[in-house]
């Protein structure tokens, strides 16, 4: 237990983890603020969103991809395994995305009390995504917060195992695998299907499979961390 604790200090004591996200949170709903009090509202836009959130879920990819990339050289010397160090890293990660949902869901609370802050914005309230009950709201903001952060660990240990040269295949991977879908889509002539698909998906079924997704990359973390080098 008194190693867990080492890491979770460990990790907090970087800005990455608190510090960072609320300054940018903070700093990007002032610039949002000031941007729609200075613009009327129309009729036809009664609330306006700008997808200024969308910096949080970034900054939560990065927090996974710091954890890993450059501390687990150090980390590894507070007497853990990479097993634990990985599990440790995750499991800080799922509770701050759990915190930080908490409190995306309490702002949204006030944003609808206050109209919108007084000026009809939508900053916490994402059409579609998080607009619904605060129960979906937090649920959906820790899902998405935690495949990000995971996501990040992954993009991180494959930098740390096969160095740059390693995360751009790894990217270029992706990439390719995507455009094979498309391309297969394309083939069959099932766009619409697809576009039919998402439109017909409800917020808690995406959120449904990007808990898949965030499982799905959890587990090819994990196996990644087994062969890191340090």
């Amino acid at each position: 237990m008194n190693v867990w604790l080492k890491l979770v200090r460990y990790h907090l004591l970087q800005k990455i983890f608190v510090a960072i996200p609320l300054a940018w949170l903070g700093f990007i709903f002032a610039v949002e603020l000031a941007i729609l009090a200075a613009i009327p509202v129309s009729s036809h836009t009664p609330q306006r969103y700008m997808g200024g959130l969308a910096t949080v879920f970034v900054i939560a990819f990065v927090m996974g991809t710091v954890s890993v990339a450059q501390s687990l050289p150090f980390g590894l010397t507070l007497g853990l395994t990479r097993r634990t160090y990985y599990l440790g890293t995750v499991g800080l990660g799922l509770a701050m995305a759990a915190v930080y949902g908490l409190g995306l869901t309490l702002l949204q609370a006030i944003e609808r009390a206050s109209d919108g802050w007084g000026v009809s914005m939508d900053f916490f309230r994402v059409p579609f995504i998080l607009n619904g009950a605060w129960y979906l709201t937090w649920l959906t903001s820790f899902v998405v917060l935690a495949l990000m952060f995971v996501a990040g660990t992954w993009y991180g240990l494959v930098y740390r195992r096969w160095s740059l040269t390693g995360l751009w295949f790894f990217i270029a991977c992706q990439v390719a695998v995507g455009l094979a879908a498309a391309l297969v889509v394309t083939w069959v002539h099932a766009w619409h299907t697809v576009g039919h698909l998402f439109a017909t998906l409800s917020a808690t079924g995406l959120t449904g499979v990007l808990a898949v997704v965030l499982v799905a990359l959890a587990i090819g973390g994990s196996a990644t961390m087994r062969r890191v080098t340090v």
